[in-house]
């Protein structure tokens, strides 16, 4: 009885990723909002409090944070087979997709346009990411500190703060003045956080000419130790595979980026065009192991350390303002978001319906996220 149970559980977490790993588009902000819909609101698989813990443990590690919580979803939900296949199915479609561009880039000498979809997509994303965080800011916001703490560090964040140094400051924060009132001086001098490792993008070996074995050693690298947006991703790509190996061109390094935000799941998918430029299909499948890898080892850690949290008062005061900064960051990105997707009347309307199907008629942000495509394309279409 058991393991039916968990068989059925683990077919559930395999097409529920299998299809938001098809079909998340916009950024980690985005997938988040699409997660917490699909497995707090839909699936009640867990609730705010604790799919909000997962996104702020995740934040303070290393990797694609909306790989890490799909994997650590998994894990909670199907066990050790499900950690694998909820993490290894987000990715796969972006990473089939972004071998596909590569494939085209390289025979063409261009980019297939999908600027039509993405048009009617983007706005829509922003109604699911105002819509996830106005359900978990009314369980991250516990009190007036956490709330001005959130407030500070979107207006920060919005300045050009650094989004990791907001993370920890934000929690640091929580953390010592809660610390003080139970005047537990003695803790603070204790309080730990992971370190924000900086290895030099010199530790493989310098080789003339193309090596499998470089490419997948820079890709672990890079993903046991980055940090942030593509943004950031793009200065590891190129100081990396530009000025160090001298592999790639500048305009392939950006054009690998485009590529990882213009196809669906996650960014970093932006390692499988790298890979494939470098070496083929070979390179491809070794880069997106080679950067994705680290997340999975990081989860596993990071499972252990969870339950723990919530028990000590000083880990859950940390987790706390960790998970108000990650919002408060979140809706940094959504501000950026919206003022790069909602750029006139036909976008402006699409997104306030969306918001509305959302937030009132609870529609699937799956569906709504199909219809702006199309209704993106036809509009372009009309409009010539």
């Amino acid at each position: 009885m058991r393991e039916a149970k968990l068989i059925e559980r683990l077919k559930e977490v395999t097409l529920l990723f299998l299809k938001l790993g098809a079909l998340s588009f916009g950024g980690p902000a985005v997938y988040i909002a699409l997660m917490h819909n699909e497995t707090v609101h839909r699936r009640h698989w867990l609730d705010d409090q604790e799919f909000l813990d997962i996104v702020g443990a995740t934040n303070i590690i290393p990797g694609p944070n909306a790989t890490e919580i799909a994997v650590h979803l998994g894990l909670r939900r199907a066990g050790w087979r499900g950690f694998l296949s909820a993490g290894v199915l987000f990715i796969v479609p972006g990473m089939l997709a972004t071998l596909l561009l590569a494939w085209a880039y390289v025979r063409y000498g261009n980019l297939p346009q999908a600027q039509w979809v993405l048009y009617g997509v983007k706005p829509v994303v922003i109604a699911i990411v105002l819509q996830a965080l106005w359900s978990l800011g009314k369980t991250a916001v516990k009190s007036v500190l956490t709330a001005l703490v959130g407030i500070a560090v979107v207006v920060l964040y919005l300045f050009g703060l650094n989004e990791i140094l907001l993370l920890f400051a934000g929690a640091a924060v929580v953390l010592i003045v809660y610390t003080v009132r139970r005047a537990q001086w003695k803790g603070i001098a204790a309080i730990a956080v992971l370190p924000l490792l900086k290895v030099p993008l010199g530790v493989t070996a310098s080789i003339a000419g193309f090596s499998q074995l470089t490419l997948f050693l820079s890709f672990l690298k890079i993903g046991s130790v980055l940090y942030g947006s593509g943004y950031v991703l793009l200065a590891f790509l190129r100081s990396e595979f530009v000025t160090r190996l001298g592999w790639l061109t500048n305009q392939q390094i950006v054009d690998a980026i485009a590529v990882g935000q213009a196809t669906p799941g996650p960014v970093f998918s932006s390692a499988t065009f790298v890979g494939y430029l470098a070496g083929s299909w070979p390179g491809a499948l070794l880069a997106t192991i080679g950067i994705f890898l680290p997340s999975f080892v990081f989860v596993a850690l990071l499972s252990r350390f969870m339950p723990w949290a919530r028990k000590s008062p000083w880990a859950r005061n940390f987790l706390d303002g960790v998970n108000v900064a990650s919002l408060g960051l979140m809706a940094g990105v959504t501000w950026e978001l919206g003022r790069a997707g909602v750029v006139d009347i036909f976008t402006i309307v699409l997104a306030i319906i969306s918001l509305v199907l959302v937030l009132r008629f609870k529609v699937n942000s799956v569906w709504l996220i199909l219809s702006g495509g199309v209704l993106g394309v036809i509009y372009k279409i009309i409009i010539g």
